[in-house]
């Protein structure tokens, strides 16, 4: 299938026109360049279908481990896997770079890059909101602590983490952070060697001020997104087409990352307008419906981030929360039998938090570094 297979009328006349002429093209040409141009044509192939693939095997997971600390890594992975192919397609195509409409397509896709540093801050400031809830669980578990006699002292203190744990989730529902405002920049200055880097990244490599909208920013990352015209694959020889998915990738991770955890002004609702005649498209718009429909659940419309574990966090504050307030002391034994089994189900969600925040935000960092590092050798070799 070729890299830019289309079923519809009109996309299909665009890639046939595309291939006719480069075939008309390759007739009029020496044959070392013939050569050239049909193996960039098998790489360009090889990359719609890695990510096409990529985005297969991420739509396939069970249901039970949807929008889960795990899923979302392997998204991250994802992103990086087709991150790392993209930047290998661009190194072997340097000399198309600063031609047009190359240069303004590769340029459009380095600034949607800086946008997407934004959105990469503002998730590791989601990532050390739910720490700090997961705090509050600690807190929780050591008061009840089923090893122990429990008396109304111990359920006290569990009872006041769970209020404070809360109030900490109903903050985050109505949109008003205060971890979010601190400065939490990933490593600036490793990443930014000299003065002349800094300006290409401005202020994006802080933590997001308080006026940030994760909306607008998704907004402004996908505006513009347009399949490119026939004129611009030829001119190209099709790296056009690999930019395109690229930005797509770009938009989808950054949009999913959003959807999960939790985030200034969250807005699900960016429109996707990928053609589906793609063959990466379908996997990702398959993604896009699968979130949304999670969205539209009764129980998380107004959730502050759909990640299982936060849903896992709430239940099971909630279902601690009514039990803590029903017992009455001496415990007696169903009671007794009750709380271990809550207690229990609060510990497995804890440990799942505590073993998955770390590396999710390791590769929340190298997604930052890995862009920011395309990004500079982007510039070099189109400067």
């Amino acid at each position: 299938m070729p890299a830019t297979d289309y079923q519809g009328s009109s996309a299909a006349h665009t890639t046939r026109s595309f291939f006719s002429l480069r075939s008309l093209r390759r007739d009029q040409v020496h044959s070392m360049d013939s050569f050239h141009s049909t193996s960039q044509d098998q790489e360009l192939e090889f990359f719609q279908k890695f990510v096409a693939e990529k985005f297969s095997d991420l739509s396939a997971n069970k249901a039970d481990e949807f929008l889960s600390l795990s899923w979302v890594q392997k998204l991250l992975n994802v992103f990086l896997d087709c991150q790392e192919e993209f930047t290998t397609l661009v190194s072997g195509n340097k000399r198309y770079l600063n031609r047009a409409p190359m240069d303004r397509l590769f340029s459009e896709f380095l600034e949607r890059s800086v946008k997407a540093l934004d959105v990469c801050n503002a998730i590791r400031d989601g990532i050390e909101i739910i720490r700090q809830w997961q705090k509050q669980l600690e807190i929780v578990l050591c008061a009840l602590d089923i090893q122990r006699t429990l008396g109304e002292g111990q359920f006290r203190r569990a009872k006041k983490a769970l209020i404070d744990l809360a109030i900490g989730m109903l903050d985050e529902k109505e949109g008003s952070s205060s971890v979010s405002h601190r400065n939490r920049s990933f490593g600036r200055n490793n990443v930014l060697k000299d003065q002349k880097s800094m300006g290409h990244y401005r202020s994006l490599s802080w933590s997001v001020s308080r006026s940030w909208s994760a909306a607008k920013q998704l907004q402004a990352i996908g505006n513009n997104l347009a399949p490119p015209k026939p004129n611009e694959i030829m001119a190209t020889n099709g790296l056009a087409v690999a930019v395109y998915t690229m930005n797509n990738v770009l938009y989808f991770v950054m949009w999913a990352l959003v959807a999960a955890i939790p985030c200034q002004d969250r807005g699900l609702h960016t429109s996707f307008h990928m053609p589906k005649q793609f063959v990466w498209a379908n996997p990702i718009l398959s993604l896009h419906e699968k979130i949304l429909d999670e969205s539209k659940k009764r129980d998380k419309r107004a959730a502050s981030g759909l990640m299982k574990e936060i849903q896992d966090i709430e239940k099971c504050a909630r279902f601690l929360n009514e039990l803590i307030d029903s017992v009455g002391f001496p415990l007696n034994e169903e009671k007794q039998e009750e709380v271990v089994k809550r207690v229990k189900e609060l510990g497995l969600v804890n440990e799942a938090i505590k073993q998955g925040l770390n590396p999710t935000e390791r590769q929340v960092r190298e997604v930052f570094h890995k862009i920011v590092k395309s990004r500079t050798e982007g510039l070099a070799s189109s400067g």
